[in-house]
């Protein structure tokens, strides 16, 4: 049903018209009178009806003033005028607002019902038009978040397109091209999914609000921003892999190309995806920007590093060393910048070699995981493998050895509990004749183990069984003592030796002790 508001200023004709016509008949309804423009401004403004059938002449505000300022305000309206005969350039002048139906009085209910039919019809038309109209921009709408991500993956790859077809895009973009832009090229680390790009492209656009467009393209979400100065973009970009991960548990790359004009936008996302082929060398889940790729560059070179700068600290159980060495290894890495594939040959073979020295069982264990590492993606990951390998391999190497050099410094001890009354006893006599060892070695891993050298410890050794024999016999000689416990025939000796160790001559010990 469509409004209409009745406007006269002679009451029996607003009050005949309003009983005589049969408004739903018309697909309408009375929703009022007015008995003057004023008033009939008033209903206007506050009911907005659909249709006004008015008379020309009124006082305050005539039907043909009402008309155009109703058309100022609300031009939807559409008006059927009521006049007498001398008012046809009135008339005229009304058709300037859009006014097509003009009945003379007195007038019956067929002639105001086919104005009504006609003026209904129209505003049908209209109806369908506007409600086409909208849902066209609906539609517009909906699907024009796709066209921009369309036309901006057709840019960055597409050859074809140039300045001018950006230049169609003006309008639609509602962006000034003659400014900066940067690329953002975000790739997902680890198994991800639509998802996950679908994510990722939302939280950027929420938390970067330089955003002018976004797309995926392939395994990357790509962001095209506005360049402004003290954006405090390396906070954004990490508030953007921080939010991800605390959702999705999963990490993120961003490469970052330098500030140009959007018609450079193909070379800026080449530039991007070059930084991501850096990602290798860095920080996993960081930020590359060119500049780190340039300062790679800068300091390439060619690869220079022994395996066994590696392995003979891992052989040895030395952690520190190990350690140093790991870092000193996956440094000439990063510097020499090599191929991918190349970089990944150094480590296999430097990983080839620590296993090398383990026991044959565990040696074929390991071999089943080298290709663990020629899956990795960055050097972090492979120093992480390498790391995870020298620690198990030095440290179980240093458990071999600690017993090892345990047994034997065992062994010493025992020799001289054995030899301890002979005169001949030293350490060249131990390793040479009896363990048949390298005496320097031998004496290192002595002291090393006992925190004593070799001969402080037999002469403390003797001192103390001296003070045994002492306890045990008060009246044994001195000359016996020395020849027990290996002065041989010089028991002088014996007694400066005592009392440097015990600071009294065997004969005031005895004395002391009886």
């Amino acid at each position: 049903m469509y409004k209409v508001l009745l406007v006269d200023d002679e009451r029996i004709i607003l009050e005949g018209i309003s009983r005589m016509v049969d408004w739903s008949a018309y697909q309408t309804e009375l929703a009022g009178t007015a008995q003057n423009g004023i008033q009939a401004y008033e209903k206007i403004v506050s009911d907005s009806p659909d249709i006004v059938v008015c008379d020309i002449r009124m006082p305050g505000l005539d039907g043909l003033e009402l008309v155009a300022k109703t058309y100022a305000s609300h031009p939807h309206i559409k008006f059927v005028l009521l006049s007498g005969f001398g008012e046809f350039e009135y008339a005229n002048r009304a058709m300037q607002y859009g006014v097509k139906h003009y009945l003379l009085k007195p007038t019956d209910e067929s002639k105001i019902g086919e104005a009504l039919q006609e003026v209904t019809f129209d505003l049908a038309v209209h109806r369908r038009k506007e409600a086409f109209i909208q849902d066209m921009k609906h539609r517009f709408e909906k699907v024009l978040p796709h066209v921009k991500e369309q036309v901006l993956k057709e840019f960055v790859t597409n050859k074809t397109y140039g300045h001018n077809d950006l230049e169609e895009y003006r309008s639609l973009f509602r962006y000034d091209f003659d400014r900066p832009v940067q690329l953002l090229l975000f790739q997902l680390e680890g198994e991800a999914d639509f998802e996950h790009l679908f994510a990722v492209k939302n939280i950027a656009e929420d938390l970067l609000d330089t955003t002018l467009l976004s797309t995926t393209i392939g395994p990357h979400v790509l962001v095209l921003i506005e360049e402004r100065p003290g954006l405090q973009l390396h906070d954004r970009i990490q508030d953007i892999r921080c939010t991800f991960k605390q959702y999705y548990k999963l990490d993120v790359t961003v490469a970052v190309s330098d500030p140009g004009p959007v018609t450079l936008a193909r070379k800026l996302y080449r530039d991007t995806l070059q930084c991501l082929n850096y990602r290798f060398y860095l920080d996993e889940s960081g930020i590359i920007t060119t500049n780190d790729t340039l300062q790679s560059e800068d300091e390439g070179g060619a690869f220079s590093f022994d395996e066994q700068r590696l392995c003979m600290p891992v052989r040895s159980g030395h952690h520190q060393e190990a350690r140093q060495a790991l870092d000193e290894f996956i440094h000439e890495l990063k510097r020499a910048q090599l191929s991918i594939e190349m970089t990944k040959s150094h480590a296999i073979s430097q990983y080839v070699s620590l296993i090398r020295l383990t026991d044959p069982e565990e040696m074929a264990e390991r071999y089943e995981r080298i290709p663990v590492i020629a899956e990795m993606t960055t050097l972090q990951s492979i120093q992480a493998f390498l790391e995870e390998t020298v620690i198990e391999i030095t440290q179980r190497n240093y458990e071999r050895n600690t017993l090892k050099y345990n047994a034997i410094v065992r062994r010493m001890i025992e020799i001289v509990e054995e030899q301890l009354g002979n005169s001949e006893l030293t350490l060249n006599l131990v390793a040479c004749s009896m363990l048949y060892m390298n005496a320097d070695y031998l004496g290192k891993l002595f002291k090393k183990e006992t925190g004593e050298k070799f001969s402080n410890y037999v002469m403390k050794l003797r001192i103390k069984r001296a003070t045994e024999l002492m306890a045990k016999d008060p009246d044994i000689k001195i000359f016996e003592m020395a020849e027990q416990l290996g002065f041989g025939d010089n028991p002088q000796y014996f007694s400066q030796v005592f009392k440097k160790q015990m600071g009294c001559t065997p004969s005031e010990y005895m004395k002391k002790e009886g």
